[in-house]
């Protein structure tokens, strides 16, 4: 029994020793043995079942201790065998007690492990939306900066062809303005010849009549 009790506890303290330090896979294939006995459907029960047990063993054990003690204080010594008899107890109480707290242990560490990489999937997962973010943001930086720029082009392209419409529209006007000009001189000048050809007109009547009263 003893030699049973002894390794269990060092099947229990190498699984621990394996789940507190990482050594090569021996965690992950640890992680998914436990993992399948706890997700297996009579894995739970079976170790409720051992642990029940163990603990019965082990109250047994403390109740025997002190029934040998309160036998030796009545008695005032003990025989050499209740003497070998509490040894006995008391190292099984003291085993069991060792293989009930590091199947607690591993337990806890079990779930905290399964928690952490969990935690550290999901780390994982927003640093890759992180990045996609990122990327998505420089993407759209360069699209931006190369709509703006073709904006500014089309910009300046619209002000050069503003500034050549305004040229034009300057140089139309100062054609308008000379083309009035120019009416209006010929304007002048017909009424000029219109007057000398009146004149002429008058000259040549009144001499017409003048050879015709001679």
């Amino acid at each position: 029994m003893i030699q049973l009790l002894f390794l269990v506890l060092f099947a229990e303290g190498t699984v621990a020793l394996f789940l507190m330090l990482k050594i090569g896979p021996l965690r992950e294939l640890v992680m998914k043995g436990l993992d399948q006995l706890k997700s297996s459907g009579k894995g739970p029960a079976t170790v409720k079942t051992i642990a029940c047990t163990m603990s019965v063993i082990f109250l047994s054990s403390v109740t025997s201790i002190l029934k040998i003690q309160n036998k030796g204080v009545k008695l005032g010594t003990l025989t050499p065998m209740d003497q070998v008899l509490w040894r006995t107890h008391l190292l099984e109480a003291s085993l069991l007690g060792y293989i009930l707290f590091l199947v607690y242990v591993i337990d806890r560490l079990h779930e905290y492990l399964r928690k952490l990489i969990g935690l550290r999937s999901k780390v994982g997962a927003s640093e890759q939306e992180v990045e996609k973010l990122q990327k998505e943001n420089l993407r759209f930086k360069d699209k931006s900066s190369e709509e703006i720029r073709s904006l500014k082009e089309e910009i300046s392209n619209l002000t050069e062809n503003l500034k050549k419409l305004q040229l034009e529209s300057q140089e139309k006007e100062k054609q308008v303005i000379a083309a009035e000009d120019r009416v209006v001189a010929l304007q002048k000048q017909s009424e000029d010849l219109l007057l000398e050809y009146d004149r002429l007109l008058d000259q040549t009547l009144q001499g017409q009549t003048v050879n015709y009263r001679g």
